[in-house]
């Protein structure tokens, strides 16, 4: 929406194999920046270290768009630090970093990313699924099945250490400086690169590697930096598939496994990164154990979702679910439906008895509501199935994930 006519003729010849000169003016362009604004302000979303929320921001729009507008132009804009929280991890004591940029900062590289994104867009890998136009997590999953059921069931299960936080800053410019060569871009990109983050005990720290976090222009900087190991491995004839820094490369043979293995391996060590050496593996997808990929299991011709995948949508239903909750059931039932639905559409077509398993817990949880509100103690059990029958609930609107994920049910490889 941000390209012209002419820019997408040279587009889709290549730009006759040379690099994009001038590209500033597209990024603060008011139409531009307009769709940016736009894009991030429509939902409501924590403030940065400014303390500036998207719902604020929805308020000064007239105001700050001109702001934004002159300080690109003058190649004055400066991005401020990210701020950086500790969340905790679904099912687990530890807590993971979130970092939440300001409101300004996303809105900029919105515009950015809306730019440059085709002009990489247009060579990235088939192979390649996340966070990318028109392909989902949905498609890499069926492209492993399909290669599963053409005999590739000797997988190189691959983890790469802290990608995000270890790619070389200094080499991944490089990549962009292949296809770029616009000095302002390219000196908007650094700046965000070095930000840093903000802690509230820890004050400022520098970010000498890796990607802005929470970034809405980092999944693209990290696909840009696996494309050259994505035409790579295709070029060696080997499948992967990979998503974001998740993939996976699927053989014949043990033997090409390991070949395969040792030449990501070799291309990790030049790109400046590692393997993780606990969670890289060679494995037999025909037997037991098998592998995981994109919040499934894969086993033995069959697969299912895998155990954080399940821990985590019981977290989050148990979220919804105390028995201490004043709301009226409806309610309760609709706010749970918004969790299990988008999960069952995802996991449709796995093996039935973890559905159907996952819906006896679910109503569990709401018959031990309306236990509580008998005054009756404990959870839901024995005579609360006649008190409260599935029809009782499938009445009051629940979804049922057995019903959503029954499509090809217990199906090899579905």
């Amino acid at each position: 929406m941000v390209w012209t006519e002419r820019m997408l003729a040279a587009l889709g010849r290549g730009n006759d194999a040379r690099q994009w000169h001038t590209l500033i003016d597209k990024v603060f362009s008011p139409k531009t920046l307009a769709l940016a604004f736009a894009s991030v302000t429509k939902r409501d979303r924590a403030a940065g270290v400014d303390g500036i929320t998207t719902q604020a921001m929805r308020q000064r729009e007239a105001e700050e768009l001109p702001v934004i507008e002159r300080l690109l132009r003058e190649d004055r804009y400066e991005p401020q630090p990210v701020r950086r929280v500790w969340i905790e991890k679904p099912g687990s004591r530890e807590k993971r970093p979130l970092g939440i940029p300001t409101v300004r900062d996303r809105i900029v590289q919105q515009a950015l990313r809306a730019v440059i994104e085709p002009i990489f867009e247009r060579d990235f890998s088939d192979q390649s699924y996340g966070f990318r136009p028109g392909r989902s997590a949905r498609a890499a999953v069926a492209r492993v099945e399909e290669q599963l059921e053409a005999g590739k069931t000797w997988v190189v299960d691959a983890d790469i250490k802290g990608y995000f936080d270890n790619i070389p800053q200094d080499q991944l410019l490089a990549l962009v400086k292949h296809k770029i060569s616009d000095r302002k871009i390219l000196g908007l990109l650094g700046k965000f690169l070095r930000q840093g983050v903000m802690e509230s005990m820890n004050g400022w720290q520098p970010t000498a590697s890796g990607t802005p976090q929470g970034a809405i222009i980092s999944p693209l900087l990290a696909n840009i930096y696996l494309d050259p190991l994505d035409h790579l491995m295709a070029a060696k004839g080997w499948e992967m598939t990979r998503y974001a820094d998740d993939f996976i490369i699927q053989c014949h043979t043990e033997a090409e496994a390991l070949a395969a293995l040792a030449q990501v391996e070799a291309w990790m060590a030049e790109a400046g990164l590692t393997l993780h050496p606990e969670k890289t593996r060679v494995v037999d997808a025909t037997r037991k154990g098998g592998f995981e990929f994109l919040g499934w299991h894969f086993e033995r011709g069959y697969k299912w979702p895998r155990r954080k995948s399940i821990q985590k949508l019981k977290d989050s239903v148990r979220a919804r679910t105390k028995r201490n909750n004043g709301h009226d059931m409806r309610t309760i039932i609709k706010r749970v439906n918004s969790i299990t639905r988008g999960w069952a559409n995802y996991f449709r077509g796995g093996v039935q008895n973890v559905p159907k398993s996952l819906d006896q817990w679910v109503r569990m949880r709401l018959r031990s509501i309306l236990r509580k509100r008998d005054k009756r103690k404990g959870r839901g059990h024995g005579r609360d199935h006649n008190r409260y029958p599935n029809a009782w609930f499938a009445e009051r609107g629940l979804v049922f994930l057995i019903t959503i994920t029954h499509d090809s049910a217990a199906s090899p490889t579905k």
